[in-house]
């Protein structure tokens, strides 16, 4: 473990840069190729029809404008905690905390339908084992594994991510003598109003690549290093994404991929080899359980940002002395993903998750837009498309989803009120 002094003079406990770029790109992909590519493209497919190729590309757009945003903050400010950090030092305390609040909200309800995803899929492909006690089994493996460092961990994650893409890979390469170009018409079925809704819809599966960010503590030589790990990450996200959906729709069609709640392995059915189906079922399971690894990682680093500013409980910040990685809020951070695996997610909070990303990343692009000019690695312009699309797509959301969104942050700010109008919690100035 090492330590700095902040502002004030104080001891603060720091994590080690055990993260290569192999690494870091591994997390990125790890945090991106989930329940998005395996089950969004067919509710995406079914809003806009064969057009929701064109949503795909727009929402690639929009998300490499708010991942390059990301890589240049990250590039100025390699601590954890990411957009809090970010919020924190160039727009305001409260600006940097509703940040580090809606990424928790959502990412710890995330990481309980996560590790349902996983266990149900992990079930199909091994029968014998209950959904619910794979799910279980699966939080408690990958929690220990953060517990012994985020360099073992991140070598996990790469070997999780490695089979992931390769399956992908593999349904691409298969699938291409199965496409008809009928199945792609009649091509927008539902208009622009249609892909509109299905590039939303596909925006929310690219995010993950902040992941990387939120790591900036731990990354080697972070000025290089995260820039390059997100933009790779999104580049190949897009390539692999556009591949898997291309094949995927002309197979078996809009309607056959939205009839589905698996329509990479409906679509794998009508492939020349059958065995394709089992290939993209292994991959569904490592691809959750990547991304679950992803979910403890970057929330425990999180809960670490905010505990070393006083957000949350001092506790959170602690530093195991053997592996450098904040332990308690590992251990948290399992142990909630693991209640809500075993008694249900919290469908009120899942709602707004959208919003509350939304929010996170418009933050992001706020941040970007007031760096200094000797910090700009990328043209203005960029952050500010970043935040056009996701003040576009918010407005675009049903107002209930607003609603608990902003009833979740309102929660925060009052938790927020109460631990620092406990004697001799208050927050650096910092």
């Amino acid at each position: 473990m090492q330590n700095s002094q902040d502002e004030n003079s104080e001891v603060r406990p720091e994590l080690r840069r055990d993260i290569t770029l192999v690494d870091a790109v591994g997390i990125g992909l790890g945090a991106i190729i989930g329940a998005g590519i395996f089950v969004v493209t067919g509710v995406a497919a079914g809003v806009a029809g064969p057009a929701f190729l064109i949503g795909l590309l727009i929402a690639g757009m929009a998300a490499a404008c708010n991942a390059l945003s990301s890589a240049e903050l990250a590039a100025t400010y390699p601590q954890s905690g990411g957009t809090y950090e970010y919020g924190y030092r160039l727009l305001s305390p409260s600006a940097g905390f509703a940040a580090g609040w809606m990424f928790l909200a959502s990412k710890l309800a995330a990481g309980g339908t996560v590790a349902l995803g996983f266990g149900a899929y992990l079930s199909k492909l091994v029968p014998s084992v209950p959904a619910k006690y794979a799910a279980v089994g699966g939080v408690l493996v990958l929690t220990a594994a953060n517990l012994f460092g985020i360099k073992k961990a991140g070598k996990l994650n790469t070997a999780i991510v490695a089979v992931t893409l390769l399956t992908l890979v593999v349904f691409a390469a298969v699938g291409i003598p199965s496409f008809d170009t009928a199945n792609l018409t009649p091509f927008a079925p539902f208009g622009i109003l249609g892909i509109a809704e299905s590039s939303a819809l596909m925006f929310f599966a690219y995010t993950g690549y902040a992941r990387i960010a939120t790591l900036g503590e731990e990354v080697h030589e972070p000025k290089k290093t995260i820039p390059r790990a997100i933009v790779i990450t999104i580049i190949v996200s897009i390539m692999l994404y556009a591949a898997v959906a291309i094949v995927a729709v002309g197979s078996i069609g809009a309607p056959g991929l939205a009839a589905t709640s698996s329509p990479l392995q409906e679509a794998s059915r009508s492939f020349a080899f059958p065995g394709v189906v089992w290939v993209v079922g292994i991959g569904a399971t490592t691809a959750m359980f990547g991304v679950l690894l992803s979910q403890i990682v970057g929330i425990s680093r999180m809960m670490f940002a905010m505990a070393r500013r006083r957000d949350l409980p001092d506790f959170l910040g602690h530093v195991s002395n053997k592996h450098a990685v904040p332990a308690i809020g590992i251990i948290l951070t399992g142990g909630v993903i693991l209640v809500l695996a075993v008694f249900g997610t919290l469908e009120f909070v899942i709602s707004a998750a959208s919003f509350t990303i939304l929010i996170y990343y418009g933050i992001a692009n706020i941040c970007a837009l007031r760096l200094a000019k000797k910090d700009k690695i990328y043209p203005k312009w960029i952050s500010a498309t970043g935040l056009i699309f996701c003040s576009a797509l918010a407005i675009s959301l049903p107002w209930i989803v607003v609603g608990t969104g902003l009833a979740t942050l309102a929660v925060g700010f009052m938790f927020r009120m109460i631990l620092r109008s406990i004697p001799g919690s208050s927050a650096p100035t910092s």
